[in-house]
């Protein structure tokens, strides 16, 4: 405890408090490597049975466990029906080994559904990513669409590349194009900001990444501290947003930052539960 007397500038006292605070959630983040699983329901007269889609987000190249065995556990537990990738999977700067270590189990035992995100770009050889990610038998989409049946339900799946490719408006264009709009549609992205270009589109759900949940939180008091491409206190970090329209689901990503760490913001793996209007 510090002795206050009057040769102690309150100025000082106060950083030193504020200093120690920060110290001590730096310490307990960084070496918490735990992880949560967050859940959404959404209902909509277009959908009949249950779907259970798993988003993964951010990974940028980090690994849970030997093998991924602590992520692939809980992926296993979740048990999805389709699985999410959009965007980030790949790092551009550590290597991708821990990402085609992910991508080779799931791309084998689940039916999985990828977009880039800015870091695959970043990196000068997306095309190379794509094909080692189509390798592991997970779809690719970059301005289309695949129309699937999914517990008796019909889905259209869009995606588009990140808009550092330069292609947005053109793929946004492509991916709806001769879509059947009384089908339950699903646009997969990687970038919440860029909302206000999907609005356009006639689409039920809008399932993206990039955000990192703001990296730092307050949970109820500050939802995210910053983000790329929005700043300071996002108002896109992460969670569930209802538009008029449209659903946009945003994970908070599991990306590992080892130099800005995640505080009061773990990593997340998120589930979206589509189910009938009726339950």
């Amino acid at each position: 405890m510090y002795r206050i007397d009057n040769r102690t500038p309150w100025r000082i006292i106060i950083y030193k408090i504020i200093l120690m605070v920060f110290f001590s959630i730096f310490v307990t983040q960084e070496f918490y490597r735990g992880m949560v699983i967050k859940k959404y329901e959404i209902h909509s007269e277009k959908i009949d049975s249950d779907t259970r889609i798993l988003v993964i987000s951010d990974l940028h190249s980090c690994e849970f466990g030997k093998g991924q065995e602590n992520l692939m556990q809980e992926i296993r537990e979740i048990d999805p029906d389709l699985i999410f990738l959009p965007g980030d999977i790949v790092d551009d700067y550590l290597p991708q080994g821990p990402a085609e270590t992910l991508l080779k189990q799931i791309g084998n035992e689940y039916r999985c559904y990828y977009v880039t995100g800015n870091h695959e770009l970043w990196t000068h050889r997306s095309d190379e990513i794509k094909d080692m990610i189509r390798g592991y038998g997970v779809t690719v989409l970059e301005g289309e669409h695949d129309t699937i049946s999914v517990n008796g339900d019909v889905l259209n799946i869009c995606g588009i590349d990140d808009p550092y490719s330069k292609t947005e408006n053109v793929q946004l264009r492509d991916a709806f194009k001769e879509l059947d709009n009384s089908r339950y549609t699903i646009l997969l992205a990687h970038r919440p900001e860029r909302d206000f270009k999907y609005d356009a589109y006639p689409c039920d759900l809008v399932v993206t990444g990039h955000a990192h949940g703001g990296q730092w939180r307050l949970p109820g008091i500050i939802e995210g501290v910053y983000a790329p491409n929005q700043g300071f206190f996002p108002k896109y970090a992460g969670g569930r947003f209802d538009f008029e329209d449209h659903v946009m689901i945003i994970s908070r990503g599991l990306a590992l930052n080892y130099t800005t760490p995640r505080i009061f913001n773990p990593p997340e793996l998120t589930l979206i539960v589509l189910k009938s209007k009726t339950q």
